[in-house]
Parts: structure tokens; C-alpha cells; sequence
């Protein structure tokens, strides 16, 4: 896979897709990068941004920079821009854009960018979350990880993949305990103890409801179990539900 960012501040991404899983996936060949600098796509005297028709505050990212260095890659697609306006980043958008050979995105800055731009060139929109960020390069980072962790290789182990929240299932993962057992009187739930692997997943299927539930509500409706164990499990839900 190959990523291309688009970015008034490339130096931002260097070092953090340097490390950890992105950059071992990198050195392994698994996935490629290039940094545009939209400056690079403003002529002597130009500005890459300016202030807004009809007034109000902050400044808006010029077109002409972003639409030339979109004809520079060659019109790509899909080509994303990253924006408080976009639709919620999930996993599910992540699992979908790990399936391209080649993404875009684009860093919006400053209060906004130029309307043309989502008009002729974006092709998605994605927001990381419910807030107002100073730029879209912390929210790329955040995509970037998300989809290069899916391509195969970049884990070692597929199962620490299949075992994240969210990834089969519109849930919360299960905790999770490493050794010692008893560390300042605080021990591990003797289950994951048992060597009994039935057991286990009934425990991590039920603490992934549990914590749901207390955490993020919403995500129940999404959730339709499936399977011989998910009825109990929904059964189990819908007591405490009816238990307040």
C-alpha cells in the first residue's frame, strides 16, 4: 500500500511513522509514503491561504495549491480529506481503505478549507472525532495506524488484531492481564487461569458486553448477536438492562 499525505507541515509525521508498528511495516516493505508539501504548490507572491468571502474569523486553505498538487499524483483516488464536517472514522472505514492499493489524504488547516476543493477533487470525508482540531495532520497520523495495522505482516500475531475492540463486532474488547498473577494484591480473574478456552471466551465475550454497556450505550443497537453462545450473551444483556 502506498499513502500519500498532503500537509502544510510534513515534518509533523516523520518520526511518529518512524516507530512502532508503522514503522516496521515501512523497513518490511508493506507499505510506502510520500509527504507533499502544499507550499511547494503556491507560485512567488501566492499564499496557500486567505481570508474568507463574506467575513468572519480565521483563514481558509487557498484552492490552487491543493488542486495542483492533486493533478501532480494524477487525480488519486480515493482522495480524503480530513475534517471536524467528515463522517466518524471507525474500523470498519479502516478495514475498507487497507483494500486500496493507494490512498490520499488531505490535511485541512487554519478554519477551513476552500468548498471547491470538496466539490471537484475529495471523494470521502472523515472526521476522528466530535472536535475541533488546529489541523488534520493528528487525525491522518490516527487513520494512517489504523489501516496500516490491518495489512498482513504488520502484526505479528493476526490474533492481537482479531482481538480489538470493534474489530468483528460493534463492541468493546474484554480486559486484558499479563503476568505476574497477584501483583499488590490485585489478582487475575482465575478463568483466564484455567487453561479451559470455552471458558475463557464465554468470560471475554461477556466483560466485552459488560463494558460496553457502561462505557459506550450506544454501540448496543448496532450489536446482533450471532452464533451459539451470542443468544445467552443478549440474554445476559438484556437483564442487567432490565436491572437498571
Amino acid at each position: 500500500m502506498h499513502i500519500n499525505i498532503l500537509t502544510l507541515f510534513p515534518g509533523y509525521f516523520r518520526e511518529p511513522l518512524a516507530q512502532s508498528m508503522t514503522g516496521r511495516a515501512r523497513r518490511s516493505g508493506l507499505f510506502s509514503y510520500d509527504l507533499i508539501d502544499l507550499r511547494d504548490f503556491v507560485g512567488e507572491g501566492e499564499q496557500v491561504d486567505d481570508y474568507p468571502y463574506g467575513g468572519g474569523g480565521g483563514m481558509v486553505l487557498k484552492p490552487e495549491p491543493v488542486f495542483r498538487a492533486h493533478d501532480a499524483l494524477n487525480a488519486p483516488r480515493p482522495f480524503i480529506l480530513l475534517s471536524a464536517r467528515g463522517r466518524p472514522f471507525t474500523h470498519q472505514i479502516a478495514v475498507e481503505l487497507s483494500l486500496e492499493r493507494e490512498i490520499t489524504l488531505l490535511c485541512g488547516h487554519y478554519k477551513d478549507v476552500d468548498e471547491r476543493v470538496r466539490q471537484a477533487l475529495v471523494t470521502d470525508e472523515i472526521s476522528v472525532g466530535d472536535f475541533v482540531l488546529s489541523g488534520g495532520e493528528i487525525a491522518a497520523l490516527a487513520v494512517v495506524d489504523a489501516v496500516v495495522r490491518l495489512l498482513p505482516g504488520t502484526l505479528g500475531d493476526f490474533d492481537s488484531a482479531q482481538g480489538d475492540s470493534f474489530h468483528d463486532e460493534p463492541l468493546l474488547g474484554p480486559p486484558s492481564y499479563t503476568r505476574p498473577a497477584v501483583y499488590r494484591g490485585l489478582s487475575v480473574p482465575e478463568v483466564l487461569l484455567s487453561g479451559d478456552h470455552a471458558a475463557v471466551a464465554r468470560w471475554r465475550s461477556q466483560e466485552s458486553l459488560r463494558a460496553t454497556r457502561e462505557r459506550r450505550p450506544d454501540l448496543l443497537a448496532r450489536f446482533e448477536p450471532v452464533g451459539d453462545e451470542k443468544p445467552a450473551a443478549k440474554k445476559s444483556l438484556e437483564r442487567r438492562d432490565s436491572s437498571g
